[in-house]
């Protein structure tokens, strides 16, 4: 069999089946495939770019009206006894028609969707169209229907099974979109064809790599039909027969000659192609790798090849509003800054979706662990028809479109649901209604046993092991922890000893290069457009109650953007140098969020253009392979490499002149991934003035410092030091590189460096960086070509904590 691909993306047209605020042209607009009504009226100019300034308040109209998308292609008849229709993905409610003929009708963005259409083709011209119905019209009939169900938020996301995070968020804007979002295609062929293929890749009983494929054909005839499966460079394949009448086959063979697949921090990543062949002609070609998961349901320990990982972890929002806009290239990006930061796991939240193929195959290769939420997010989903059936659809074909990605480790039902039915005040609400139990104790847990035995499924996060145990336990499973941030201070990560913490994490401004973007009136304390900016609820006045007694309150906008960015970073890793030091008790943290998918202030490490926040810096130091942390009168020396950790402990107690006023050398050893505790001495333990003094820790190239007292109450001097700014330029002109040097004449407290504020172009290399007198660091600033590089060595391009303290 030979398949004919026609893909099907051009001379799309969209029109509006109603009237609207905007003079759509006769004939409708332009329309990309893939894509979306908001990005196709954009790119018309008959709309602002919803991103910038508080345009988003005025698109609302676009969710609630019915939309066209229509394109004429030319065929001919071919060779081949088969044609079908295909959508990858369409978004969200939708009729399709072929020459005017109604193929069928679609409810759920999560799902691809194959119509055969070999009778209705004609030679020539054909038109075809796509009817979407508006998200809020479905939605909101669905909810009348089956009665209202509570939630986090007012909007009807729960009765559509569309990206819940379209509807707005407490960090993303309510865009409400339509569109062919996915690609499209016509399908030609003759005889048997690959209908489906699942292939799982693990590790059987003794360590040894495996494959299992099911195999679906689509065949007219009844006879016996030849397949085959191999595993290219691995010395392993296997024949097979689908006998007459049969339409799938499973095969599992042993594949000694392939290596092992790990997660970055722990190994390699190699990957294997699986070619299946059915019949003469028709191949099909997936990439996997072999791995084995375990997961420890009270410790919540994920181990990989039988051994225990300690998560450091990330999660992940859709990194576009509108996800037909992503290329593998900026997914790519996006996993390298994760990858950078010593991020060994992304967890795809439930309110967005099940990412695409680009996002799995580069986490393959990355080495990155994939935890996967099912698109359940923050509200009481209903059970009833016709949802019933659309989830057990779109996870029984997402499971199988996913099973051959080795970084994909975990399946888990739900964001926040069992916390919200269980302590958010649901259950007198809901009246009896139903609310997701079946999905997430029944029918997702089914299905994953059925379709993917190879991995665990987890009913939902936070989650204690039990429908009868608090969702929030501590000592089992896995715990948010939202007290901090919403009502106590970053110091309370600390008051508990957590077995896995799936969500936690604190708010900061974006890059001032995106703030200025995406607003174009003042950037001052309280500016409307900048409130615009910030959906969290109270969100600006809790960032500066969270500023508490760590930081002073800003006298203006710079210092406001400065110092919440900072106690952003700090109070993160705050928390992860808690959780770090009780491994192997705690056995993960994932930070809240990798991504944003516009320009907002929320609680991302990398913001809505990409541009790294000092949160980022942060996380790279305390996800780093080894790590000091000072708890309970000790340090806590974490080792989470396969080498032990040797060297000479020096601990001193200096002034903030740079006096050394105690110290002590101790020879010490951790284990490869374990932790080890050395005592504080009384000497370094306490201070002789607490404002005056701070303790440094060296262990080979590693140094921590830590303060005695919060830096409100610190006797930071004013800032003293030399910048030396150094232009490098390469041979052929290019890259030019900046070095700045400085060197401090005092102590200079968390120094670092905003070169986006001279060219939205330029990034540094580190930041949040602590000097003594007379020590200097080397920053390299790289991306643009600055007109006064000697800016670079000053504010507020430089700050530091001495420029806030003591004024």
């Amino acid at each position: 069999m030979t398949l004919r691909h026609l893909p099907l993306h051009d001379g799309w047209t969209l029109t509006a089946d109603g009237p609207v605020p905007v003079g759509l042209p006769t004939g409708g607009v332009p329309a990309a495939v893939p894509g979306t009504v908001h990005t196709d009226l954009l790119a018309a100019g008959l709309i602002d770019d919803p991103y910038l300034d508080d345009n988003e308040t005025r698109l609302g109209w676009i969710g609630r009206t019915d939309w066209t998308y229509r394109t004429t292609f030319e065929w001919a008849a071919d060779a081949h006894e088969f044609t079908d229709l295909c959508f990858d993905g369409l978004d969200t409610v939708a009729t399709v028609l072929l020459n005017g003929t109604e193929l069928g009708s679609t409810a759920n963005q999560h799902r691809s969707y194959r119509f055969p259409v070999r009778p209705l083709l004609r030679e020539g011209e054909n038109t075809l169209a796509v009817r979407f119905t508006a998200p809020y019209t479905y939605a909101e009939a669905l909810r009348e229907k089956l009665g209202d169900r509570p939630g986090a938020y007012t909007e009807p996301y729960a009765f559509i099974r569309k990206m819940a995070c379209n509807f707005g968020w407490d960090w993303g804007p309510t865009l409400v979109t339509s569109g062919i979002w996915r690609p499209v295609a016509l399908e030609s062929w003759s005889g048997p064809r690959i209908a489906g293929a699942k292939v799982l890749a693990d590790l059987d009983d003794d360590g040894v790599p495996r494959l299992t494929l099911t195999l679906d054909a689509d065949r007219a005839g009844g006879g016996e039909l030849a397949a085959s499966v191999s595993v290219v460079g691995a010395g392993a394949s296997a024949a097979f027969l689908l006998p007459a009448g049969e339409d799938r086959a499973t095969v599992t063979l042993s594949v000694p000659g392939a290596e092992v697949w790990w997660p970055h921090s722990h190994g390699a990543q190699p990957l294997y192609d699986v070619v299946v062949r059915l019949g003469e002609d028709e191949v099909r070609t997936f990439r996997t790798g072999f791995r084995g998961v375990a997961l420890e349901r009270e410790a919540f320990r994920i181990s990989v090849n039988g051994e225990p990982v300690f998560v450091r972890g990330m999660n992940w929002i859709p990194d576009d509003c509108f996800p037909s806009r992503l290329t593998r290239q900026r997914v790519s990006e996006r996993l390298d800054q994760a990858l950078a930061a010593n991020v060994n796991l992304i967890r795809v939240w439930g309110g967005g979706l099940y990412e695409s193929d680009d996002f799995y195959e580069l986490c393959d290769e990355k080495g990155l662990l994939v935890w996967q939420d099912f698109p359940f997010a923050c509200a009481a989903y209903p059970e009833e028809q016709p949802l019933y059936d659309e989830v057990a659809a779109e996870a029984r074909e997402n499971l199988v479109r996913l099973a051959p990605h080795p970084s994909l480790v975990l399946w888990c039902g739900n964001n926040e649901n069992l916390e919200g039915h269980a302590d958010w005040g649901w259950q007198e609400k809901l009246e009896g209604r139903t609310w997701g139990y079946g999905y997430y104790h029944g029918l997702l847990p089914a299905i994953c046993a059925e379709t993917d035995p190879t991995r665990p499924y987890w009913p939902g996060s936070p989650y204690s092991g039990s429908p009868d145990l608090p969702p929030q336990d501590p000592a089992s499973g896995t715990v948010h922890l939202w007290e901090v941030w919403n009502r106590v201070d970053y110091r309370h990560y600390a008051d508990t000893a957590h077995r896995f913490v799936a969500e936690f994490g604190f708010q900061g401004p974006p890059a001032y290069a995106t703030l200025r973007r995406a607003v174009s009136g003042p950037l001052g304390l309280g500016a409307p457009l900048i409130a615009h900016h910030q959906k969290a609820e109270d969100g600006d006045a809790k960032l500066l109650r969270g500023l508490g007694d760590h930081l002073p309150q800003p006298a203006g906008f710079d210092d406001w953007h400065w110092l919440t960015q900072l106690n952003q970073a700090r109070a993160v890793a705050f928390g992860i140098r808690h959780f770090r030091s009780h491994t192997p008790y705690c056995m993960g943290a994932i930070v809240w969020q990798l991504n944003d998918c516009w320009p907002v202030v929320s609680w991302s490490a990398v913001d809505g253009d990409g541009r790294r926040k000092p949160l980022w810096y942060a996380l790279r130091q305390v996800y780093a392979d080894r790590l000091m942390a000072l708890r309970d009168g000790a340090l806590h020396l974490v080792n989470d490499s396969s080498r032990a950790w040797r060297g000479t402990l020096v601990l001193a107690r200096y002034g903030l002149d740079g006096t050394l006023l105690a110290e002590t050398e101790t020879e010490v050893s951790t284990a490869p991934r374990d932790v080890s505790r050395v005592p504080l001495p009384a000497a370094l333990a306490t201070p002789g003035d607490a404002a005056r003094e701070v303790l440094v820790a060296r262990l080979g190239e590693l140094r921590t410092v830590e303060f005695y007292e919060e830096d409100t109450r610190l006797a930071l001097p004013p800032a003293r030091y030399d910048a030396e700014v150094t232009p490098l330029t390469h041979s052929d002109g290019t890259d030019t590189v900046y070095r700045v040097e400085i060197t401090a004449h005092t102590l200079l407290r968390d120094l670092a460096l905003f070169p986006d504020r001279l060219d939205p172009a330029a990034e540094v290399d580190d930041m949040l960086i602590t000097l003594l007198p007379g020590e200097s660091h080397v920053f390299h600033v790289r991306g643009a070509v600055l007109k006064d590089p000697e800016a670079l060595g000053t504010a507020p391009v430089l700050r530091c904590v001495n420029d806030t303290v003591g004024r």
